[in-house]
């Protein structure tokens, strides 16, 4: 029960007992401020504060009276009581953080010593000042003045006597003790005396509340679906929104449904509580088609997998699932839900449904068969207008607030599903375990559980990545001091003087200052990086093939085959911006008269709209970029002007680390603007159907987000670097020179950008994800604790009558529709954001892995946490989603590898150049020389105080006193035919292994095949069983009907072998069995 009562307070509330108390002796009176001349100290302000501070000073018997200590009730709680108490007895908290200040002075004679010696500083300044007015700087200072003068004069003693030190310590003392006296001393004890009592009073007549109690009052019929609507809503209590109310529950209860209406919330919310009886159960699932258990045959077993008679398999075998036992779900606590054979439900093959089960029509099922109906039943009795029909279009009417189905229970009520997946799948300490699918499928749908299915097994699969990637890496690290031209870099012995890196301003510089940088290079840029681009293009197609074959075992497992494809109904918004259009047209599947949108005055113009903002979005994107471009550049000038070396050195580090945060938050910032004016454009394009409107949203999105997050990306492997010049003919862009790559290349600064924008996404979006559910929940609970102008009266009315409805207003303050209002709706595409962000994250391992081997391995960190989150938040921050179902869920890396790193150029010169095929003098050989006599006019450093003639800058062109001066050598077109080569041999090499994989991998196996196949021939004995029965209780069982069902046997035994050698995908199955035509469609990916 909660004890704190939410009173507004304001001001000094003394009640007459406090008072009285106040006079009387409390046994700690030693503590009390004395009588002090205040008009001594001469100074009004001063002598008011500590007036009023004194007034407000309690007794410190009821400070310290434990009685009155009690833990807060709940979370939400404890900052309304910390208020109040800091309101309340801010006096004392005050004398507590004095009584500390005089105990550190006197534990500590030097700081007591030092504040003696100010003190009489300000005495004796004060006399000086009494005579004569000092001045500084002919200007009069006052005494405070004066005083504060002495004091900053003083502040360097106070430091090296440890005022600083005694400063944070008695800050941290007494804000430790004002917080705990704060959160557990419960002030409305005081403020209201007989709330105890009356709270006391209530419990011992009311039994303990049934948090879990999800039942109409009579405790037998199940609430499928809540309805909520506010009375202090201007627009729900019109006339208009009344009548839809009125005309839309009367239409709910023909359809059949039950409602139970709840009294009005204090906070002037109205719940109405539906139930769905088991005639409409029935009536809807057969036009649902919905796919429902069978009768179990008994002389039918399920279908026992073949073990294989190899001793030595099955002791591999033993052995891997001993160790697997400690990562798959507790048998204990999610056992392993049997395999019912299930069939399209159909009101004539009744008798092949147990429908006298308990648990026959699940809670997922009956709130998605309530939801259908609220989506289709009609608010008014106006017959022209067709649309007006469905809740969605009554919520965007301010009919209702909200809809939603109710959770299982809260999250502290063991036994309830809720409970067991928040403890034992949503907890972090379960992150390396399995999932338990089938429950999350129960519970939440097979959308939300296909995307966790997606998730696993995504996350599942970075394992064998992210191991290569460490081991790449870590090759890389071992032989980091073995590469000869990092070494010829760092161990050098003459100095190689380099270009400057910008007109003018720059020097020359020493190529050893670039040490660090490259080092780096070579983690990243060595042999094993060719063998892990390999790996990961190979990776990939392993990862779509056996998602392939994952995702048709999923789909055969929970039913997921035969989903009818509904004609959809406009949207409500789409009918609302329509609404003054007079002209008509007539749909010509669903017959019904739509507004026919004007082509010229609205379709046009939000098209052409929608196309230039989103060209107008990606043009802001590319800005943005090369405004990071620019930053970089003056900053590399601004720390070349430095002059420090230990800047310089690692100036080119620096730069990208700082401007690939900066372009970090440009990314997220856009990311906001892109989501809100994707959804604003697609509004304002009139897309009839809510199919139509998210697939134009999802591809805006993600062509916005693909730029935003890879422009930059793309910039440094592709672009920085290549187009120069050279240091006599630079070629400029807007009269700025070129970015340059340091003197390994571009990929260590394409490896800084893809890390920090790749795990900075990451860390930010899994902080944005808790925080916004977290902000929206506050809202929906500050509504729900709202009160009106008049309930401080109401309440007190309740206290002073104890025989009122405060026991059902205590009973309804558990309720779970309540409860659950608080929580974050779950809109229709919320689940978008999270399939965005792995397909971005998915594009980072892929398309530039090259770069960063250590990619996978912190997708996987991220991921392994992002599925215990995303779970954390659906149970506990958002309303229980509608169960929905739904069907299912290269080249780059060799161009990186070839134009990007030095890989290549490096191949070249151990092959052709070297004579002893080693690496020894490729650095040399990379660089090549220029006249810095022949600097054009005005771009020659300022400081040549060395006199150097020649400088050298990474690329492979003639000397100065070559006949074809800076002219590309011969060697620089070989390594790029080099390049183009490599990158044909790459991406032929890994298509033809794509081909054998996807040749080698089916996309549904030969287990799953036969089972399918028993399984097909078991649901047929299940009918023929159950005709049979019926035959012979009817008796008219004849010879010609036996004849006729052992042939209609045999055909279909002949049927579905003829399906399994030309089927591939699980749909056509299901097609077969209902008689439908095969498709050609297939089950390949997700949806």
């Amino acid at each position: 029960m909660e004890g704190d009562i939410g009173i507004q307070i304001s001001g000094d509330i003394e009640t007459p007992n406090i008072q009285k108390q106040n006079t009387t002796s409390s046994g700690f009176d030693f503590l009390q401020i004395p009588q002090l001349q205040f008009a001594q100290l001469g100074y009004p302000h001063a002598q008011q504060w500590i007036q009023a501070k004194r007034a407000t000073l309690r007794p410190w018997s009821l400070f310290v009276n434990s009685n009155n200590f009690r833990a807060p009730p709940s979370v939400t709680r404890i900052g309304k009581r910390i208020v109040k108490n800091v309101e309340y007895f801010q006096s004392n908290y005050l004398c507590i953080f004095i009584g500390l200040v005089i105990y550190c002075l006197i534990t500590s004679p030097l700081l007591l010593l030092t504040l003696a010696i100010s003190l009489f500083i300000c005495y004796k300044v004060s006399q000086r000042h009494a005579k004569q007015e000092l001045t500084l700087f002919n200007h009069k200072l006052t005494l405070a003045q004066v005083y504060m003068v002495v004091y900053v004069c003083s502040l360097p003693m106070f430091y090296l006597v440890g005022a600083g030190a005694v400063l944070f310590w008695v800050l941290g003392v007494s804000s430790f003790f004002i917080a705990i006296h704060s959160t557990f001393y419960n002030i409305d004890s005081v403020l209201c005396p007989g709330e105890d009592e009356l709270n006391a009073l209530v419990m011992q007549e009311l039994p303990e509340v049934d948090e879990t109690n999800l039942f109409f009052r009579d405790g037998i019929r199940s609430i499928d679906f809540v309805l909520v609507w506010d009375e202090h809503d201007t627009h729900s209590l019109s006339f208009r929104c009344t009548e839809f109310r009125k005309i839309f529950e009367k239409n709910l209860e023909n359809e059949g449904l039950q409602l139970e209406y709840e009294d009005v919330e204090p906070n002037g919310l109205r719940f109405i509580k539906i139930h769905a009886p088991k005639t409409v159960l029935r009536c809807y699932s057969a036009i649902l088609k919905l796919r429902l258990p069978m009768k179990e045959l008994i002389k039918n077993n399920e279908t026992t997998t073949t073990q294989s008679s190899n001793v030595l398999i099955q002791e591999v075998n033993s052995w891997i699932n001993n160790i697997m036992k400690y990562f798959y779900v507790d048998q204990n606590i999610f056992p392993t839900m049997k395999h019912n054979f299930t069939s399209v439900y159909s009101r004539d093959k009744e008798y092949l449904f147990d429908l006298d089960k308990p648990d026959f029509f699940t809670s997922s099922t009956r709130s998605r068969i309530v939801q259908f109906i609220l989506d289709r039943t009609k608010f008014t009795d106006n017959s022209e207008d067709d649309f007006a029909f469905g809740i969605d279009r009554l919520i965007s009417e301010h009919a209702y607030v909200a809809a939603y189905p109710l959770h299982d229970g809260n999250l502290r009520s063991p036994g309830s599903m809720r409970y067991l997946l928040y403890k034992h799948w949503a907890s972090l300490t379960k992150c390396f375990h399995y999932q338990p699918l089938d429950y999350i499928k129960d519970y939440f749908g097979v959308k939300i559980g296909l995307y966790f299915a997606w998730l696993g097994f995504y996350t599942h699969m970075l394992i064998p990545a992210s191991i290569v990637g460490l081991l790449c890496f870590t090759y890389g690290w071992l032989t980091l001091y073995d590469n000869k031209p990092s070494e010829d870099i760092c161990n050098g012995n003459n100095s190689i003087d380099m270009c400057p890196l910008c007109d003018h301003f720059c020097s020359y510089w020493d190529l050893r200052e670039t040490c660090l940088h490259g080092r780096l290079t070579y983690l990243f840029d060595n042999p094993s990086t060719v063998f892990f681009a390999v790996f990961m293009s190979l990776w990939t197609t392993l990862f779509l093939e056996f998602w392939k074959k994952y995702s048709a075992e999923i789909t055969h497992r929970w039913d997921l085959t035969g989903l009818d494809a509904q004609e959809e109904h406009p949207r409500p918004h789409y009918l609302a911006r329509l609404a003054h259009v007079k002209k008509k047209k007539n749909n010509v599947i669903t017959n019904a008269i739509e507004p026919k949108v004007p082509f010229w005055s609205m379709k046009l113009p939000a098209t052409i709209l929608s196309f230039s903002v989103v060209m107008l979005l990606i043009a802001i994107a590319m800005a943005s970029v090369l405004g990071v471009i620019f930053y970089r550049m003056s900053l590399l000038t601004t720390m070349s002007l430095w002059g420090n070396s230990a800047i310089t050195s690692n100036a080119i580090l620096f730069t990208t680390a700082t401007a690939a945060c900066i372009n970090l938050c440009c990314i997220v910032l856009f990311n906001w603007l892109y989501v809100w004016l994707a959804e604003y454009l697609t509004e304002y394009e009139l897309l009839r159907t809510q199919t139509e409107f998210d697939d134009s949203l999802t591809l805006k999105i993600y062509l916005l987000q693909f730029v935003n997050y890879y422009a930059s990306i793309f910039y440094i492997a592709f672009f920085k670097g290549k187009f120069i010049g050279h240091p006599s003919t630079y070629n400029r862009f807007f009269n700025y020179r070129q970015e340059e790559c340091g003197p390994g290349g571009c990929l260590t600064e394409l490896c800084i950008q893809l890390s920090i924008i790749m795990i900075g996404k990451q860390v930010m979006n899994s902080i944005l994800e808790m925080l916004e559910p977290l902000f929206y929940k506050w809202i929906n609970t500050w509504k729900v604790h709202l009160k009106p102008k008049n309930s401080m009266k109401n309440h007190q009315n309740n206290l002073n009558n104890p025989n009122n409805n405060l026991q059902r207003n205590f009973v309804k303050k558990y309720s779970p529709w309540i409860r659950d209002f608080k929580l974050v709706e779950w809109g229709p595409r919320s689940l978008f954001p999270e399939y965005l962000e792995m397909v971005l994250q998915y594009g980072f391992i892929t398309i530039f892995v090259a770069a960063f081997p250590l990619a996978p391995f912190f997708a996987l960190l991220n991921n392994i946490f992002e599925m215990r989150l995303d779970a954390k938040k659906l149970l506990r921050m958002y309303r229980r989603p509608v169960s929905q179902r739904v069907h299912d869920i290269v080249i780059t890396n060799g161009f990186i590898i070839a134009f990007t790193s030095n890989f290549i150029p490096k191949l070249i010169y151990q092959l052709y150049i070297s004579d002893n095929h080693s690496l020894d003098g490729f650095l040399e050989y990379s660089l090549s020389k220029f006249n810095t006599s022949e600097f054009e006019a005005g771009t020659s450093p300022a400081n040549n105080l060395r006199h150097i003639e020649i400088c050298r800058y990474s690329d492979f062109r003639e000397p100065a006193d070559s006949i074809d001066k800076y002219k590309y050598t011969r060697v620089f077109w070989y390594i790029l035919a080099a390049r183009l080569a490599f990158v044909v041999l790459f991406e032929n090499i890994v298509a033809v292994v794509i081909i054998l994989v996807r040749w080698c991998v089916p996309d549904m196996s030969q287990e799953l095949r036969d089972k399918i196949r028993r399984e097909v021939y078991i649901t047929n004995e299940i009918v023929i069983h159950h005709e049979a029965q019926r035959a012979l209780q009817r008796n008219t069982i004849n010879e010609p009907e036996i004849i006729c069902r052992q042939y209609q046997q045999n055909e279909n035994a002949n049927r579905w072998n003829h399906v399994m050698n030309d089927c591939t995908s699980i749909t056509d199955f299901d097609l077969e069995v209902h008689g439908a035509p095969v498709s050609s469609t297939r089950t390949d990916g997700l949806s």
